[in-house]
């Protein structure tokens, strides 16, 4: 393969970036016919078709999307170099980029970012997304990171770097004044629940331990999504199993009562990054803090 041709590197990078061949021919004062040349070199030399033709329109491939990530982190790089040999000191306005998991708490991801929350020249972006998307995010480097309730465990294709960040107790809690003691007793049985799905872990957990106090509970409504799990225990009149960060504004003000926590059962949250040339320094920082805020 010949060497690469940052130059025509660019000009694909700006036309993947605009959308338009004709307005980016535009803005970078070249003719489009020229841009175009430029582009199908670059195709020639890589040997792949970048670009597809859809009407008018061009769209990226998948070997496009891929070129176009690992361009758009040359280029903020090298804006970010040029920034570091002028001015001496790191590009103001970088992004970490957050992926997570779509039923994780949004508690705990708000608790986790909050060292970041008001610090001048951070940006950040979050995104939710379902596993297998999230991982593949990360792989295609569009995420910097990834948070996840489920454990990650590489592959011959891929070496995930998967860290344990914090457990959270499973606990039941439910709406004032019910009469439930420290232990499953016979006022348990007489509620109605509300409960994460059956595949999930907490499920599982929770259904061994009602099978060790030979119950069934009165399940009346069921989710996967925690946000939604604590909007159906806090309007439900029912008790629920979930973690307690969940629910943690409802137990501040009183509208939740927290009545008993499961022995030995947890919910684990994961940072999931993969090993970068150009890693985000942002991440350790986070990460770092996270072991202190999370210890």
């Amino acid at each position: 393969m010949s060497r690469l041709n940052y130059h025509h590197l660019y000009y694909f990078w700006r036309v993947a970036k605009q959308g338009n061949l004709t307005q980016c021919a535009q803005q970078l004062h070249v003719s489009q016919s020229a841009l175009s040349s430029q582009i199908k070199q670059l195709e020639q030399s890589l040997d792949l078709e970048l670009f597809t033709r859809e009407g008018r329109k061009l769209v990226l491939t998948e070997s496009g999307h891929k070129a176009y990530v690992y361009a758009e982190e040359i280029f903020r790089k090298g804006d970010e170099l040029q920034s570091f040999l002028r001015k001496g000191e790191r590009q103001s306005g970088a992004v970490l980029r957050i992926g997570m998991l779509a039923t994780m708490s949004r508690n705990f991801i708000e608790n986790l970012i909050q060292p970041l929350v008001g610090r001048p020249h951070v940006k950040y972006s979050l995104e939710a997304r379902e596993q297998g998307n999230l991982l593949a995010a990360l792989g295609n480097h569009q995420l910097d990171l990834a948070l996840t309730n489920i454990a990650v465990i590489g592959d011959d294709k891929q070496l995930w770097q998967c860290q344990l960040l914090a457990r959270q107790p499973i606990a039941i809690v439910g709406p004032p004044g019910l009469k439930l003691g420290e232990r499953l007793n016979a006022g348990y049985k007489k509620q109605r629940w509300v409960l994460p799905v059956h595949d999930s872990p907490i499920r599982s957990a929770f259904e061994g331990i009602c099978a060790q106090h030979r119950f069934s509970p009165d399940v009346i409504a069921e989710a996967n999504d925690m946000a939604m799990l604590r909007l159906l225990a806090r309007d439900t009149g029912a008790i629920s199993v979930l973690p307690l960060v969940v629910v943690k504004d409802e137990l501040d003000t009183g509208k939740l009562v927290h009545y008993l926590t499961l022995e030995n059962v947890f919910e684990n949250f994961y940072a999931v990054t993969i090993a970068r040339q150009f890693p985000n320094d942002m991440v350790n920082e986070l990460l770092t803090l996270s072991r202190e805020q999370f210890p």
